[in-house]
């Protein structure tokens, strides 16, 4: 093997300790979507240089920490391949601060089943699991998730080590829908009398999440 060539095995050992979704399966699907190209020694087996990791590690971590879409991740890629910079990326977890205004609208994504289970790292019996309690589904009148649907997915499997299943998920979604209805008795008669504030529902959802998030960490700190 050339010197500073790794195998997959190696890739995925060396990957392990902080992306512990990584399989080899995964890799050679990273590669089949042309996000990695490792050498092919005259034997036919994959050798993966110190670049090749990197990129790995960039994808792995936008996928893990910032819920990107495999096309969002492979336009990014693209960038730097053309010497441009990498978008800064920050994760969708609400911070803890309350706004002042209504936080922007995040550029819409569209994925396909498979794109969700692979961005995500949910297996089949998972997602079916939170499909069937309720918590995710495709956008109205299609076949596709956006990245509302993501985000539940990539919480979903890091609470599962937890023992947090879609059973207990379902009390999450049941105290979001009494939230719903509390938000829109709370609005209705605003944008009735002001109807061209439009940003008011998502003004008062901010709110709404920072006393949820507030009140959790005070019960959990007594």
């Amino acid at each position: 093997m050339a010197i500073g060539l790794r195998s997959i095995g190696q890739v995925m050992a060396l990957l392990k300790a902080e992306y512990p979704d990584v399989t080899i399966s995964k890799i050679r699907f990273l590669e089949a979507e042309g996000l990695i190209s490792p050498e092919r020694a005259p034997s036919g087996y994959r050798r993966y240089a110190e670049s090749d990791i990197e990129r790995l590690r960039y994808v792995l971590d936008a996928q893990k920490n910032h819920y990107l879409p495999l096309k969002v991740i492979k336009d990014n890629l693209a960038s730097l391949d053309h010497g441009e910079p990498i978008p800064d990326v920050k994760p969708d977890i609400v911070q803890d601060v309350a706004p002042t205004k209504a936080v922007p609208p995040k550029r819409a994504i569209r994925m396909t089943r498979r794109d969700l289970l692979n961005a995500s790292g949910l297996t089949e019996s998972a997602l079916t699991e939170l499909e069937r309690a309720g918590l995710i589904a495709p956008r109205r009148g299609t076949v596709y998730y956006g990245r509302d649907q993501l985000t539940i997915a990539v919480i979903a499997r890091k609470l599962a080590p937890y023992g947090m299943d879609a059973r207990h998920l379902r009390v999450v979604k049941q105290a979001a829908e009494r939230e719903v209805g509390l938000i829109e008795q709370a609005v209705t008669p605003y944008l009735r009398r002001t109807p061209t504030a439009r940003q008011v529902p998502s003004e008062v959802m901010q709110l709404v999440l920072h006393a949820h998030a507030a009140v959790l960490r005070m019960n959990l700190s007594q």
